[in-house]
């Protein structure tokens, strides 16, 4: 129970309906602790016993009401119960989700490297919810079943003062304890399989999203059959431990109703011995059977809560997770930045056993149009990353404008910078909205001004809804050209004096790649920009050249002075020029 101590404030928004859960909750285990036992006592004996006076008329109805009475108010308590548990239940899956959520944006890109796309979706979507279930069964449970039992017990102890029966009572609640034991044999069981299902989950997810996101790949190489049969053994596994789960799980139930029925058995064998009166014998059976139904669920709850306790442990991995990328405590103010970078002898590791970057020290001044070249694995891409702090240097600084990156608002800091990449993403969204995403604060002049100079406007009017065309799931709607452009118009918008460009025209064909080469004349006008260079026709503009090697920069200056001074870049050159050359 401590466990999920810390997480019962996703209660606090809803302590109203939780206190009325909690009152139903408490009625409903007085009227089956109490009242049932209360009617074999009182009630039976008036309409059955040969020896109860004549009731009139009224007397028969008030009798006769009893029953229907005490069921009423079990069903409308136990439904009341049940909604409003179910209502603070809902609350709190989605404020829970909106937390997991919200640290998912303030976790830094390398977590994403790290951790696979569907176990992060099983962990905000399947792991919340079980976690919701054993939240919400905690607080309605662990207040219905103890009061049940309590009233149970409670009528028991006045049975055994009245009647005389206290042996015989003894004697039903020594087979209780009993039922501790399967509960917590299950328990343990349960625990072990339970982590085994949510991580099989998440192995579930990602066959699903790596299938999706491959569509045209599985049908271009006919792998349809190889990935069904790849689904299939992942999805076996999850249904061997999912029956492993209930095997143990359903096995509580019949355990402690066995362990039950030998109690009751043993109290016939005793009230025959002591010839115990009938209507006294139903009422500590009604009684006991009422001490062991919340045995049973309170057996149950401690199943869920095992299982709630390994979704748990997933979703804290990454609720718990470091932020190592934050604000200063302190932060320089930062306005519109001039765009002079410099790093300072930085090195930078994914892993402890290979360098991405190492002892790298250039500086770049403000405009400069800058293109990264090197063969695939350099460091290019890195080098451009820890530009708007995706990453944080392992050693040295990296400075814009002589401010070091970390000790900026991360917000200032981005909002001077604006990329275009090879594979721009749109959101699931009009076209009019994924361009605002550059500056929200935008007016629709602007927006429209930008995808005119994206040269994308001619073409979103062509569209029947115009500029509230849904672009569809990553822009699927739209063509790989379009995409650049509305991708374009984004950067043009933002208006930011440092711009990185993923060689952003590498996959388009030569009519988009003209319009968007005349866009990029225009968007890097008066910049600081970093080329990520796939092409070499993309760097004819390049003011300045750094040549990547191993993680290190091995030369820089320009086309002319490289292709005469440095052997590497010469090569690569020549090969492009001659054929397909492995330069990415």
């Amino acid at each position: 129970m401590r466990r999920f101590l810390p997480y019962l404030k996703y209660l606090k928004n809803v302590r109203l309906p939780l206190i009325g859960a909690i009152v139903c909750g408490v009625l409903y285990g007085v009227a089956s602790g109490l009242g049932l036992p209360y009617m074999a006592k009182e009630v039976f004996p008036q309409i059955f016993s040969k020896d109860a006076p004549v009731l009139d008329t009224w007397e028969l109805i008030g009798v006769s009401l009893w029953l229907p009475l005490v069921f009423t108010i079990r069903g409308a308590t136990g439904y009341f119960n049940a909604y409003l548990t179910q209502y603070v239940g809902v609350r709190v899956l989605e404020a829970l989700r909106l937390d997991y959520f919200r640290k998912l944006q303030a976790l830094p890109v390398a977590f994403f490297h790290r951790n696979s796309t569907g176990d992060l979706i099983t962990r905000g979507l399947s792991d919340a919810s079980q976690l919701q279930n054993t939240l919400t069964l905690i607080s309605s449970e662990l207040i219905k079943q103890p009061a049940t039992l309590i009233a149970a017990l409670g009528t028991l102890v006045f049975l055994a003062v009245t009647e005389k029966g206290v042996p015989l009572v003894l004697l039903s609640l020594s087979i209780i304890p009993l039922t501790v034991l399967p509960i917590h044999f299950v328990g343990k069981k349960i625990i072990q399989k339970a982590q085994q299902l949510a991580a099989q989950a998440g192995s579930i997810a990602d066959r699903l999203t790596e299938n999706l996101s491959a569509v045209k790949e599985v049908r271009a190489f006919g792998l349809e059959e190889a990935e069904v049969q790849r689904f299939g053994k992942v999805s076996a596994v999850m249904v061997r431990v999912q029956m492993k789960v209930s095997k143990y799980a359903l096995a509580l139930s019949p355990s402690i109703e066995f362990i039950s029925a030998v109690g009751i058995g043993v109290t016939f064998v005793y009230a025959y011995k002591v010839r115990l009166e009938l209507e006294s014998f139903l009422a500590i059976v009604f009684a006991l059977f009422a001490c062991y139904e919340p045995i049973k669920k309170l057996g149950a709850l401690s199943n869920d809560m095992k299982r709630g306790a390994a979704s748990l442990d997933r979703i804290e991995e990454v609720l718990d997770a470091p932020i190592v990328i934050e604000d200063p405590v302190d932060p320089v103010p930062v306005g519109r930045l001039e765009g002079a970078v410099e790093f300072h002898d930085v090195s930078f590791a994914y892993r402890e056993d290979k360098a991405a970057l190492s002892e790298v020290s250039v500086r770049i001044p403000p405009r400069a149009v800058c293109a990264l070249v090197g063969p695939s694995g350099a460091g290019k891409s890195t080098f451009a990353n820890l530009v708007p702090r995706f990453y944080d240097t392992t050693s040295g600084r990296v400075t814009i404008d002589g401010i070091d990156l970390r000790n900026m608002r991360i917000a200032d800091l981005r909002r001077n910078i604006a990329i275009v990449s090879q594979e721009p993403v749109l959101f699931n969204d009009t076209i009019y909205n994924n361009v605002l995403i550059g500056r929200p604060e935008a007016t629709q002049e602007e927006v429209e001004r930008a995808t005119r100079d994206a040269f994308a406007h001619d073409f979103i009017l062509t569209l029947a809804a115009g500029y509230q065309t849904i672009v569809g799931e990553r822009g699927g709607q739209l063509s790989g050209g379009q995409r650049q452009r509305i991708a374009l118009a984004r950067a043009f918008l933002r208006q930011a004096p440092i711009l990185i460009l993923d060689e952003a025209t590498s996959a388009l064909d030569s009519e988009s790649e003209a319009f968007i080469q005349r866009a990029l004349a225009k968007l890097m006008s008066n910049k600081t920009v970093f080329i990520i260079a796939h092409r070499f026709s993309t760097i004819r503009d390049a003011t300045m050249i750094m040549v990547f090697n191993d993680a290190k920069i091995v030369a820089q200056g320009t086309h002319a002075g490289l292709y005469q001074s440095n052997a590497l870049y010469k090569s690569l050159y020549d090969g492009q020029r001659q054929g397909p050359q492995a330069f990415t």
